[in-house]
């Protein structure tokens, strides 16, 4: 649930007006200590699990059994996150959350180049 906020962001901008903040500084928060997480550094035996988790979740919608061999793997519901970061694009934020994604997700990426709405992201 607490994962799901940081994705939903509820109206945060990059520079965020008072009456935004007001709105979802929990939200707020929660992306920037997610984004935190999950750019440290790995440690030399153990690998960032923050990393690990951003890099493997999978779409709910998926066809596919979901493997929990990863003990860090999670599902959401990728349409739910698309809307979600297209409201959001003026957010810094947000931006950087769908970049890492993009790049470290092949899930996420996958999806979004399968949309014909892309234009809403961009």
């Amino acid at each position: 649930a607490g994962l799901w906020t940081v994705f939903t962001l509820g109206g945060v901008g990059s520079k965020p007006t008072p009456q935004l903040e007001q709105c979802s500084p929990l939200a707020n928060q929660s992306l920037l200590l997610l984004l935190v997480l999950a750019n440290l550094t790995d440690a030399p035996d153990t690998p960032n699990p923050y990393r690990q988790a951003i890099m493997s979740f999978k779409n709910t919608q998926d066809n596919t059994a979901f493997s929990s061999s990863n003990p860090h793997a999670f599902q959401i519901n990728f349409n739910s996150l698309y809307t979600a970061l297209c409201e959001q694009q003026k957010s810094d934020q947000a931006t950087l959350l769908l970049y890492m994604l993009l790049h470290q997700n092949g899930n996420v990426r996958t999806y979004v180049l399968a949309r014909t709405d892309i234009e809403n992201l961009v």
